[in-house]
């Protein structure tokens, strides 16, 4: 436990009546925030130190109140500041879904809940914040493009103009299902149990500062085929047959197709930041630990008929272990 150094965290703290916590680093993301637990008596909160990616504040500030409007379970905000890059939360503890399935935790009640939240949410005529930016087709076609930058530097003018060539045919195909709210990192390790609570409200939402608009498959994508821990063939099944259960006015193909689709697309995305931590930043385990997983899971995506031209690129240009 430390003492929060005195600077601007400390003068934020201090105008919030934390200034004399003592904090306990907790592990992050892969991103620029930083946080920690502090301890004031008896209380608790959390310190989001954002001061490194600012950008992220507002967004996170928006759709924690949207989605407390609805009725969903987010951390409440104690106090903030925007411009300098913290917010002070409330804690939940530390149950998130990802430790109690660590700890022989039940995974069929677990994700039957984090599906159960997404049905409730993309069921919801409200869910869309007004003025959301959307995922649109050329977005993401611009995330993937990271790919081309880290996962295939020396690649040709050709096989660059092919990459996106082949991906423009499919991606508007993606968003042939309604669209939502997309939390964008909506897995295991950002939700947090709530015992006490009721329903879907069980389920705290953590991380959603990258919202966008989309295709409602992008977050079940997400959810059941982490890109950190194994989902279970079976499970992954019944959890889409309990959605589509709970939807019965989708088009099943194109549920399907939009399904392998932003797959490959979060697979492909997330091959490419792993590679760029673990080159650029130093964070070699993401790669070490979670790339092959994420192979795996491009590829199965790729068996998909519609994505016959983006696997041919793969196969011509991408040395895929075997």
């Amino acid at each position: 436990m430390v003492k929060i150094p005195d600077t601007k965290t400390h003068e934020f703290l201090n105008a919030a009546g934390w200034g004399n916590a003592t904090g306990d680093p907790i592990t992050g993301d892969a991103s620029a925030r930083k946080y920690f637990r502090l301890h004031r008596g008896n209380q608790t909160s959390i310190l989001m130190d954002a001061s490194q990616n600012l950008e992220s504040v507002a967004p996170y500030v928006l759709i924690n109140r949207h989605l407390q409007q609805l009725d969903f379970s987010v951390p409440a905000i104690l106090a903030q500041d925007e411009k300098s890059g913290f917010l002070l939360l409330e804690d939940f503890g530390d149950a998130t879904f990802a430790r109690l399935l660590e700890d022989a935790g039940d995974a069929d009640k677990l994700y039957t809940l984090a599906t159960d939240v997404l049905i409730a949410l993309h069921q919801n005529s409200q869910a869309i914040p007004t003025g959301l930016r959307a995922y649109h087709p050329e977005k993401m076609l611009a995330d993937i493009e990271l790919f081309l930058e880290w996962c295939t530097p020396t690649i040709s003018r050709v096989g660059r103009d092919e990459f996106q060539t082949v991906w423009r045919e499919v991606l508007p195909l993606a968003h042939r299902i309604p669209a939502s709210l997309l939390l964008r990192d909506y897995h295991v390790a950002n939700l947090m149990f709530l015992p006490d609570r009721e329903g879907v409200r069980r389920a705290a939402l953590l991380d959603f500062q990258d919202a966008y608009q989309g295709p409602i498959t992008y977050d079940l994508v997400s959810l059941l085929e982490d890109a950190r821990r194994d989902v279970a063939d079976d499970l992954r099944a019944n959890m889409l047959s309990r959605y589509l259960a709970r939807s019965p006015a989708l088009d099943r193909t194109a549920f399907e197709t939009s399904l392998a689709i932003l797959a490959a697309l979060r697979h492909t995305r997330v091959l490419a930041i792993f590679e760029r931590l673990s080159r650029h930043e130093g964070k070699r385990n993401y790669k070490k630990l979670h790339s092959p997983r994420v192979e795996r899971l491009l590829q199965r995506a790729l068996i998909h008929p519609v994505l016959a031209g983006v696997k041919r690129w793969m196969e011509r240009y991408v040395a895929f272990k075997k």
